[in-house]
């Protein structure tokens, strides 16, 4: 994790992971054959911890944003590996990954059509707006932490102002409903 979330794929060196992990590096090739299958499972067991520790609520989406804004916040190295991956996508896709964000989608959906979440935005939007907010105040944004210096100082007025946030983006917009 360390490795790979200093230097990313095309930094990292299995020497040095070898050296740190205190075996053979030979033993590393072996077992995960190459440098980009093991970034990839070192992503993965770390996502799987996120998918478990972090509930998904659809009828609480602010709540749920508040809980990732929490774990980004304490968590800058799986931030970091994160962002490595998005920035050196030629690693082989993460299914589980990709089944999560189906999950949630289709959760928001099932919110929406239950009147629980409003309609305004499609629910593939609703995830990305939320993600983005809750962790954009992280280490590896380039943008909340430059433009707003004193969140990090405040991290439950920032926690409680992207949960308002939140909720007014899922609220329903009565004027659109009317037209």
């Amino acid at each position: 994790m360390k490795e790979f979330s200093s230097y990313g794929i095309a930094g990292a060196r299995v020497d040095r992971i070898a050296k740190n992990a205190e075996c053979n590096k030979n033993l590393i090739y072996i077992y995960f054959e190459n440098k980009e299958t093991l970034f990839t499972t070192v992503l993965q067991k770390h996502l799987t911890r996120v998918y478990e520790e972090i509930d998904f609520t659809p009828e609480d989406l602010p709540g749920y944003a508040a809980r990732v804004f929490d774990f980004a916040m304490t968590h800058p190295d799986l931030m970091r590996l994160m962002a490595w991956y998005s920035l050196e996508q030629k690693v082989g896709s993460l299914t589980e990954r990709a089944s999560a964000r189906d999950k949630k989608i289709k959760a928001i959906t099932n919110a929406q059509s239950a009147g629980q979440v409003g309609t305004t935005f499609t629910p593939g939007f609703l995830l990305t707006a939320i993600m983005a907010l809750a962790t954009a105040w992280s280490a590896t944004n380039p943008f909340g932490p430059s433009h707003d210096t004193d969140a990090a100082k405040m991290p439950s007025e920032t926690r409680d102002a992207i949960a308002k946030a939140v909720s007014l983006i899922i609220k329903e917009n009565r004027s659109e409903k009317k037209t």
